[in-house]
């Protein structure tokens, strides 16, 4: 890979690291539900004036949307709202590697490589090490959401690579991420409406603050536009073997921002636990011994907003 290319791959993982931070900042006066409708509503206008439609058909575009846009985003800022830890998110929904590999395997019948299974394996001990952990000092619940937040976005990795396999049609990433967006608002209003409610909505949108508004800003438009133009672009000229290990950056920007901006310090078990994810994480994206008829995505092949999501997550 070219320097210039090489910054601009750690320069996505800066934003979709750094993208932990304005999900928290939009969650202190935005309620969750609320969040990602206003987050995938920025998104979607003006652009979805100027971009076409991606030619999959419109059940891909909806899975696509419920999975990787509403499942997971909803999932993730739910669990931060209810305190799963700024800086630990990005680690956990780095998960969505190795589970889209048990899930193609599952539902595929993909066979993993050696590579891939001894990740699943270290990443699995690595997520219980910080499960484990999680449970002595807080609730578990948000750990548990955070980990649905990375099963969603897999399953919308393995439709996606199924159907753009499968399909001799291609689809441009900025169209993807565009249409499959508009999925979104209706359905998380819905929510908001009936799980948080009208008069929560009405004090939320009428008492925003400034930290909140950039906060939404910097998602919809720096972490989903921006950092997804450039992760397509690279993908566009590198293969994902080359570009994906950039995204193991994507946790580690993550809990270091957090500590320096909100001073959390991760904990022992999270540090040990994040160590054994990643490495897992490492060993899965890289090819060696034999190969699997197709490789599923990995945290490097996001269809839409946010990585390993980032985009996302992001």
């Amino acid at each position: 890979m070219k320097p210039k290319h090489a910054l601009l791959a750690v320069l996505v993982a800066l934003i979709w690291g750094v993208n932990f931070l304005a999900i928290n900042a939009t969650l202190q006066s935005i309620p969750p539900m609320l969040s990602v409708a206003l987050r995938f509503l920025l998104v979607i206008f003006p652009l979805i004036f100027f971009v076409k439609p991606p030619k999959v058909g419109w059940r891909v575009v909806v899975a696509l949307g419920v999975a990787v846009n509403a499942g997971q985003f909803g999932l993730m800022y739910l669990a931060m709202h209810l305190g799963l830890p700024t800086g630990l998110a990005p680690l956990v929904l780095q998960a969505q590697v190795l589970l889209t590999v048990l899930i193609a395997m599952l539902f595929v019948k993909e066979r993993p490589n050696l590579g891939q299974s001894i990740g699943i394996g270290l990443g699995i001990v690595g997520l219980v090490v910080v499960g484990v952990g999680r449970a002595q000092v807080a609730p578990i619940l948000p750990f548990i959401l955070g980990l649905a937040a990375a099963l969603s976005w897999s399953i919308g990795n393995v439709i996606s690579r199924q159907v753009l396999r499968d399909s001799k049609v291609g689809a441009s990433g900025l169209s993807l991420v565009v249409w499959t967006a508009a999925v979104v608002p209706v359905p998380m209003f819905a929510l908001s409406f009936f799980l948080e409610g009208p008069e929560r909505i009405g004090f939320a949108l009428s008492h925003i603050a400034l930290p909140a508004v950039l906060g939404a800003l910097y998602t919809a438009f720096i972490s989903t536009i921006v950092g997804y133009g450039i992760w397509n672009y690279l993908l566009g000229k590198y293969s994902s073997a080359v570009v994906g290990p950039f995204t193991l950056l994507i946790p580690v920007i993550g809990i270091a921002s957090a500590w320096l901006v909100l001073n959390e310090a991760p904990t022992v078990p999270e540090l040990v636990g994040g160590g054994l994810l990643l490495a897992g994480v490492a060993t899965a994206v890289i090819r060696f011994g034999r190969k699997p008829r197709a490789i599923p995505p990995t945290a490097a092949e996001p269809v839409s907003a946010e990585p390993a999501v980032p985009v996302g997550s992001r």
